[in-house]
């Protein structure tokens, strides 16, 4: 077996039983990986310096083929669902071994690296890959040892990703030859039969969803933040087309993260080193930030160049419309390092409200934010998702259903635990339609949704009139600075106002049907922030 790279810390993959590897590469430099990557045909160097490869069959995860060992320590505590499905523990023992006897005779790629810049809550995650270019997403997602820190952390979580293994459902007891299984009590993740890199990255994440709130009352949350001059941490909650890359990204104030973040008794923390965008439709004028990021050492995937160049074409979506970059964070300029602040004073949840009903923006309290985290609210419109021809209402647990093991009730009861302690305020932000629904009505002007962020991040929202929302409840700002009043309340904004009143009944009756699979096991206070809809069948 040859060695290369940096193997500086005791413990070898022969913990893992992996004795037989051809070769094995440690914590190579991205130099270094792009160089064996280019060597093994596995991608392409853009005009930038960018290595572009391609994910295969699988452009994006599959939900429903993840899976979690259900033993002792998650039995009684997993939410278990079509999301979070029971793997047998003796069928992950010899799916485990068939993977390792498959890596008899292979080159590796091996990093150490870590999940989340606090030094009290570091989570050391080993990657096992057998693509160059994976190894280079997992040092570009997840943060950067010291060379000291290499040689002394204490291994936790370990990743094996082999795309070239696929699985046999009837024997292995997957749904299908692609697969992702969580193990908690060996801390473990398999992944197999897909090459989509963000497996990797959303499996650490799905971990520190458990382990974080269930064993340490730490808040694990899919937003992005960032802070301003004055210290003062907004935190933005989105499904995707919700603008919130877009809106985090502020050239005024610092980048703590774009995805996933832990918020302490005494700070918000990034749990990443990187930054996983999408690039559909990207230029430098919408998004200078990720347009300027996307150069030597960062990663393309699932890109096309224009026709005898090497310039890549973002419009391009012969492979898929999620095209993605990934580089490390430090590739944007305002990003702080480390990426910890204070506790968090404004949070935005945003929706793109494609119905027309929402407020550009409103106040919620404590009972409506607990409420409106669990149905994580959005709507797809025409050109965002494939298949989807006119708008269709999206509800996603806490911004991020597909990866929370725990029940949404248990976040959303901490997250009013710390509004409470901390006095955060929470701002519903509709990104979507005004003056109607799609078709009929215009998407709200960034220009005024950035207006409004800044009057909640500088407290000039503090000093104006609201009025409460006659079906959800909310208190709706009557003006706002640089902002026109009559836009501020959306059923002024339509022609009927009448027929604004049946779409918002429509809607929040939708809000109540969708709950309706947590109510059990929310507290009287989440209840009380549903919206006041009659309820039909």
């Amino acid at each position: 077996m040859k060695k290369f790279g940096k193997k500086v810390h005791p413990e070898g993959l022969e913990r893992l039983g992996i004795l037989n590897a051809a070769e094995e590469h440690w914590n190579l430099s991205p130099a270094e990986l792009i160089e064996e990557a280019l060597k093994n045909g596995e991608g392409l160097l853009a005009d930038t310096g960018a290595l572009m490869c391609d994910t295969g069959e699988f452009t994006g995860r599959s939900p429903e083929d993840r899976f979690i060992v259900k033993d002792d320590k998650t039995a009684e505590a997993v939410w278990w669902n079509k999301i979070n499905i029971p793997f047998d523990p003796q069928k992950f023992d010899k799916l485990f071994a068939k993977m390792i006897s498959f890596l008899e005779g292979k080159t590796l790629y091996v990093r150490d690296a870590y999940a989340c810049d606090h030094p009290e809550y570091r989570l050391p995650v080993r990657v096992v890959n057998t693509q160059a270019w994976h190894n280079l997403f997992s040092h570009n997602m997840f943060l950067r040892f010291s060379e000291q820190e290499l040689a002394e952390h204490t291994l936790e979580f370990t990743v094996i990703c082999i795309p070239e293994f696929e699985a046999d459902p009837v024997a292995d007891g997957t749904r299908s030859k692609n697969f992702s299984i969580i193990n908690f009590s060996k801390k473990i993740i398999l992944i197999g039969g897909t090459g989509y890199t963000g497996e990797i990255k959303k499996g650490i994440f799905s971990v520190l969803n458990f382990t974080l709130p269930h064993e340490r009352q730490v808040l694990s949350m899919h937003c992005s933040a960032n802070i301003g001059t004055e210290g003062d941490t907004a935190i933005f909650f989105g499904l995707s087309g919700t603008g919130k890359t877009t809106l985090s990204a502020d050239p005024d104030r610092n980048l703590i993260g774009d995805d996933e973040h832990g918020w302490t008794d005494d700070s918000i923390f990034n749990f990443e080193g990187g930054c996983y965008a999408k690039v559909v439709d990207l230029t430098r004028q919408k998004e200078p930030e990720i347009w300027d990021a996307i150069q030597f050492g960062a990663i393309l995937e699932n890109t096309r160049f224009y026709e005898g160049t090497r310039t890549v074409d973002f419009e391009n979506k012969t492979v898929t419309e999620n095209t993605r970059t990934a580089y490390p964070i430090h590739f944007i300029p305002n990003a702080l390092e480390p990426s910890r602040a204070g506790i968090p004073k404004n949070i935005f949840f945003l929706t793109a409200d494609a119905f027309g009903v929402i407020p550009p923006i409103s106040k919620l309290n404590k009972s409506q934010a607990m409420y409106h985290f669990i149905s994580g609210y959005t709507a797809k419109v025409a050109g965002t998702e494939v298949g989807v021809k006119e708008p269709r209402k999206t509800f996603s647990a806490c911004f991020g259903e597909v990866f929370l093991p725990l029940h949404p009730t248990q976040y959303a009861e901490l997250l009013g635990e710390k509004m409470n302690k901390h006095n955060a305020r929470v701002w519903l932000v509709n990104t979507g339609w005004t003056g109607g629904p799609y078709g009929i009505g215009s998407r709200i002007k960034l220009t005024y949704t950035r207006a409004m962020l800044k009057a909640a991040l500088t407290g000039a929202l503090d000093q104006v009139t609201y009025k409460k929302h006659p079906v959800f409840g909310i208190d709706v700002p009557q003006t706002c600075p640089e902002v026109p009043a009559e836009i501020l309340n959306p059923r002024s904004t339509w022609t009927d106002p009448e027929a604004y009143d049946a779409k918002a009944n429509e809607l929040a009756n939708s809000f109540v049907q969708n709950f309706s699979k947590y109510a059990d096991f929310a507290n009287e206070e989440i209840l009380a922030g549903a919206p006041h809809a009659e309820v039909t069948v």
